[in-house]
């Protein structure tokens, strides 16, 4: 692999490479990002990506865990679960994704007729995409749903009137087309901790997701957005029409979020947590 060859006081990567970055009296710090053999994944896999996860994936995992000098995650979902999964005895410690709030920050917001949704993912069903048509069909006119595609994506989704499709965002776009945007839908299935949602909230929207894995360790149920059941199209879409037609309910919850971020999820925030477990070695 790239860098073996470069000396290093402490190896710092993710379970699946691992193994390939061990060296002698060199301590590693082996982070999940996200939980990659989730057996709840497989329903939303493709037969390829279940014997990957099953066989190659799963035996990379235990060699990082027994391996690691120290565990880490960005949330304490998973955290949980690869404790329970891959019965793993030694502590992980949780240190939450950040994002740059100096970057994503909100703006003043007018009142305006069109209502505008964001998704900002993959096209897939893990991701919630096929919820999209069925949702803005239950919402007024008034609201559009604006989408992303990721970065080898170039299809669309059905042709509907109120489904924007975007394409590909650079990221340093991002920030301006959020604060464009009224409300944050995040129908996924699984999330490691969302960067995607850090950002919106940074941005001070309200955030519309499922109620899974990580994201009630992000958004505060009635307080930073709602959390619906999973796959529930009408419980995306009332909360959505809630939020729609109630501009100071908008605003309320955003500036929660907003908030939330600045004590919970900066940058610095992550990059001094990870800093105090590098100054151990």
């Amino acid at each position: 692999p790239i860098g073996r060859k470069e000396t290093a006081n402490l190896i710092h990567c993710t379970p699946d490479s691992a193994i390939f970055h061990l060296r002698r009296n060199v301590p590693m710090v082996v982070t999940l990002h996200g939980y990659a053999i989730d057996k709840e994944l497989h329903p939303y896999s493709s037969l390829v990506q279940k014997i990957h996860g099953r066989t190659d994936l799963r035996w990379l995992h235990q060699l990082a865990v027994k391996y690691a000098d120290v565990l880490t995650t960005v949330s304490q979902y998973t955290a949980n679960l690869a404790q329970q999964d891959l019965n793993i005895k030694k502590p992980i410690k949780v240190i939450y994704n950040g994002v740059d709030e100096q970057l994503f920050f909100p703006k003043k917001r007018n009142i305006v007729k069109e209502i505008k949704v964001l998704f900002s993912g993959n096209l897939t069903r893990r991701k919630g995409a096929d919820l999209l048509l069925p949702i803005i069909e239950r919402l007024d006119k008034n609201i559009t749903i604006y989408y992303t595609s990721g970065l080898r994506e170039k299809s669309k989704l059905l042709d509907h009137p109120r489904l924007y499709a975007l394409g590909n965002i650079p990221h340093k776009k991002m920030p301006e087309l959020y604060r464009n945007m009224d409300i944050l839908l995040f129908p996924t299935v699984r999330e490691g901790h969302s960067i995607a949602v850090l950002e919106a909230m940074a941005s001070g929207l309200p955030v519309v997701a499922s109620n899974v894995a990580s994201l009630p360790e992000q958004i505060i149920h009635e307080q930073g957005g709602f959390l619906c059941t999973l796959g529930d199209v009408n419980n995306f879409a009332n909360a959505i029409q809630n939020l729609a037609d109630d501009i100071i309910l908008r605003k309320h919850l955003g500036d929660f979020n907003r908030a939330k971020v600045e004590e919970s999820f900066t940058l610095n925030n992550m990059i001094s947590d990870y800093n105090k477990v590098f100054s151990l070695y």
